[in-house]
């Protein structure tokens, strides 16, 4: 049990700027940034140990973490799984002009029986973890969010309760179980849609683009190193309104 997640809105004393839809930010984050600074506590003294680990998230959003059980942020988990983890947008110039979102939760070694899920979620945004992924010392991990903080850059920082940000996938059970099936037909078949997802509706550069993972809210996109997140406008929670909303936003791109 996660104990006291902070109270949802704006924090710093001021409202968000008009038209700034920070929920929508942070989604967006959580889903689309592939690595982070994960901050466990030490068992001797109680420090804050910060290092960097490579995510990806499950159908709600939650960060997925594939953990060494030789490295010393497990053995802090193990011990105390109260963590915090940053997820940063990078660019160039002043680095914290660009957003950021700070979740702060408990870790925890998935079961055994949600493996196959995660660890293909794992990889479809981190194909080269391939390679050790089934190493005997590995193993997945969720972050059970109890609050996040974004900050956007100047005047747009807030708190938020983690469900807030993450995706109610309790009614999508369909969808989700058509994911692997939809994602295939995607790449290879609609290379030229996701290409025109990517660039015309999301704002990214020409690349070949391809569908990591999808959700009621959105479809994961991927380029090499790049990421990028479609949005639908609507929920979603089966496959034949996924098919008619990916149609209807190809179309929408093409007159883009």
């Amino acid at each position: 049990m996660i104990e006291r997640p902070r109270e949802s809105g704006p924090s710093g004393g001021f409202a968000l700027p008009p038209g700034y839809d920070g929920i929508a930010e942070a989604k967006q984050l959580l889903r689309s940034i592939r690595s982070g600074a994960l901050a466990t506590l030490e068992p001797a003294g109680g420090f804050p140990f910060a290092s960097l680990t490579t995510v990806a998230t499950d159908h709600d959003g939650a960060p997925i973490l594939l953990l060494s059980q030789l490295s010393a942020h497990t053995r802090n988990l193990i011990a105390d799984s109260r963590a915090s983890l940053l997820l940063a947008r990078m660019g160039k110039g002043d680095p914290l002009a660009h957003p950021r979102l700070t979740l702060v939760g408990r870790i925890e070694r998935a079961p055994e029986e949600d493996r196959p899920r995660l660890r293909a979620r794992f990889l479809a945004r981190h194909p080269k973890a391939a390679l050790y992924v089934d190493f005997g010392d590995f193993a997945f991990y969720r972050l059970d969010c109890a609050s996040a903080h974004l900050n956007g850059g100047f005047a747009k920082a807030a708190d938020y309760a983690g469900a807030q940000i993450l995706t109610d996938v309790s009614d999508a059970q369909d969808l989700l179980d058509a994911e692997e099936g939809a994602l295939e037909h995607l790449n290879g078949d609609h290379v030229e849609a996701l290409a025109l997802y990517a660039q015309k509706l999301v704002g990214e550069p020409q690349a070949r683009w391809r569908a990591s993972g999808l959700d009621p809210d959105g479809l994961d996109l991927m380029a090499g190193d790049l990421t990028a997140r479609l949005a639908f406008p609507q929920r979603i929670t089966e496959p034949g309104a996924l098919r008619r909303l990916l149609g209807e936003l190809a179309a929408q791109a093409r007159q883009t």
